[in-house]
């Protein structure tokens, strides 16, 4: 496997079941494997895959939201273009709330991205569907002297990386190789809807499985440990992780999740 060191960086927005605590973990085991192609077919705002140290020859993202691939296809290829969009942008309720009613395929790939970040960032709880304006202490959540430094590492990142829109089970077949490695990081169960209506089901768990023990590739899955999940994955490897998620200033809560693997 030939790989390049590459610095690690921040997702630019929250996302629903990003990654943060289990980022150090995964990202370990991923280096830890062989391979030439790494693939993520739920990429979300990549919450492992920029927190990662190593790139190999090829790597792919992957996510059937037009919001996220709009997002980082223009991060990727008009940069500049994308902050004289943002510049002007200030942190408002009011602004959040005129958001959050247009139709984003109204609009421009620009303007469609600037829309996206502005409403993540400023979401509570980096929420995609039913959002709600968030506030912060702090100062602002929409900052541009704190959101441009981001947004530069990332559009540095993605130099060189395939961007796709695809149903996972077809970027899945689409890159499968012996040399290939998945990181896979599909809704939590129970959670399906989280994502928009019949974007992934219930039924898509025991689909995924299926298709996961027919690769030619590697593969590691990271999800909310049930038994229902435990049931559908049986006969891969499982491993325990305990973590707590912060559920406001005084509570935490216990959490386990599985990553699941080849």
């Amino acid at each position: 496997m030939t790989v390049t060191p590459v610095r690690p960086t921040k997702p630019v927005a929250a996302y629903i079941g990003g990654k943060m605590q289990l980022a150090k973990h995964v990202s370990a085991r991923i280096s830890a494997v062989a391979h030439q192609t790494y693939v993520e077919p739920f990429v979300g705002m990549g919450g492992i895959f920029f927190r990662r140290a190593e790139q190999p020859k090829c790597e792919v993202i992957n996510d059937i939201s037009g919001d996220v691939v709009t997002l980082f296809r223009i991060l990727q290829r008009h940069y500049p273009q994308f902050l004289e969009v943002l510049k002007f942008q200030l942190t408002s309720r009011s602004e959040f709330e005129r958001l959050v009613k247009i139709d984003p395929d109204t609009l421009t790939d620009l303007e469609r991205a600037a829309r996206f970040i502005y409403l993540q960032r400023t979401a509570f709880g980096g929420k995609v569907e039913g959002r709600n304006f968030g506030v912060d202490l702090r100062g602002a959540r929409f900052d541009l002297s704190k959101v441009v430094p981001l947004l530069e590492d990332v559009h540095e990142r993605l130099s060189g990386v395939i961007i796709e829109r695809l149903p996972y089970a077809d970027c899945i077949k689409r890159y499968d190789r012996a040399e290939t490695l998945f990181y896979l990081d599909p809704p939590y169960w129970a959670c399906e809807d989280y994502y928009g209506k019949d974007v992934f089901t219930a039924e898509d768990f025991q689909k995924l499985a299926d298709q996961l023990r027919a690769i030619k590739g590697r593969f590691l899955l990271s999800i909310n440990d049930t038994p229902q999940i435990r049931e559908i994955f049986a006969g891969f490897d499982l491993e325990e992780v305990s973590l707590n998620y912060t559920m406001n200033a005084t509570r935490q809560k216990a959490a386990k999740e599985l990553i699941i693997s080849n």
